[in-house]
């Protein structure tokens, strides 16, 4: 049996001789335990299953089975832009507490995003950054729960990228505005066949990690759960404290080959979930929808664009 024990942060209310309000500090326990993710209505996948069924498409009962699955919920600065992205966030936030699920919002616009890889390459700028996660980080943390994946990427190129403090001083700052603001937060730490962990604690460290829920791995890559738990959990011992962590495994079916981007033969992981089993890991994710493309490379369309011939080939390889 499994007993949790939450921790509360004592507030002393002005002129009265009584402690409280008793506040849940969301950091402290594993979110996936208590609510099942929230599947977004009118994503990519969502909406091409829909057009199949109108259309006759033989393909519908595959996206439709495919959207039926939780998925991360990307934001990004140019689709959703300051002054915008509040709303958007909010909107998910109340459908996601009147259900009673849990929303996984991706963040997704640091400063020369995709340095390395270049197919999602944008983002803002360093001044507008700060106030855009703020926004996110106020409309997230106005419900009752959610959870953000912060930064595909950002943290594990930074080194190749040679924007290691920009990077570092540009998280910080973000993971900040998350907590203050109560929402669970996992920066992503890239995947176990990019960087060492020896590489990547310092710079996890360094942005805060352990003053969050904990990191990400393998977000919109090809490993498996046995190559990535084993890189979280040396991870986990170099950082030390009560970190947690996440692992994508939307895509890691038949594991991972030389490519990165939009690699043929592969297939979909198994089915997202919590993990109550006594370790760091808090649940397997599906972060990257599957059905987006990685960029416009092996035949795919631009990055985050649904992929309908992709789609039919992974679900073809996982026996749908």
């Amino acid at each position: 049996m499994l007993v949790l024990v939450a921790g509360v942060a004592l507030v002393t209310a002005a002129r009265s001789q009584h402690w409280g309000p008793f506040a849940l500090d969301p950091q402290l326990d594993n979110p996936f335990l208590d609510r099942p993710q929230y599947v977004e209505a009118g994503s990519s996948t969502d909406e091409a299953a829909r057009q199949a069924a109108a259309d006759g498409d033989g393909n519908a009962a595959i996206y439709e089975r495919l959207a039926k699955v939780p998925q991360g919920i990307w934001l990004t600065p140019e689709d959703f832009p300051r002054g915008q992205v509040g709303d958007h966030v909010a909107e998910i936030v109340k459908k996601a507490d009147d259900e009673g699920d849990l929303p996984v919002f991706v963040v997704y616009g640091i400063p020369d995003r995709d340095c390395t890889g270049g197919f999602s390459a944008g983002g803002l700028s360093n001044e507008d950054y700060g106030p855009w996660v703020d926004e996110i980080a106020r409309a997230a943390g106005g419900g009752d729960a959610a959870v953000v994946v912060l930064e595909p990427d950002a943290l594990a190129s930074a080194i190749d990228c040679d924007n290691r403090s920009e990077r570092v001083d540009l998280i910080a700052a973000a993971v900040d505005s998350l907590r203050e603001a109560g929402v669970t937060t996992y920066v992503d730490g890239g995947h176990s066949s990019w960087i060492r962990a020896g590489d990547l604690a310092p710079l996890l460290k360094e942005v805060g990690v352990d003053t969050v829920r904990g990191f990400a791995t393998n977000v919109s890559n090809f490993q498996t759960d046995a190559d990535e738990r084993a890189f979280a959990d040396e991870l986990v011992e170099l950082l030390g404290g009560d970190v947690h962590y996440v692992i994508d495994r939307g895509r890691n079916g038949n594991g991972a080959s030389d490519e990165w981007c939009n690699p043929s033969g592969r297939a979909f992981g198994d089915q997202p979930g919590y993990v109550d089993d006594s370790t760091r890991l808090d649940a397997y994710l599906w972060v990257k929808p599957p059905g987006e493309s990685d960029g416009e490379c092996n035949g795919g369309p631009a990055a985050g664009g649904f992929w309908a011939q992709r789609v039919q080939e992974l679900a073809a390889a996982s026996g749908w």
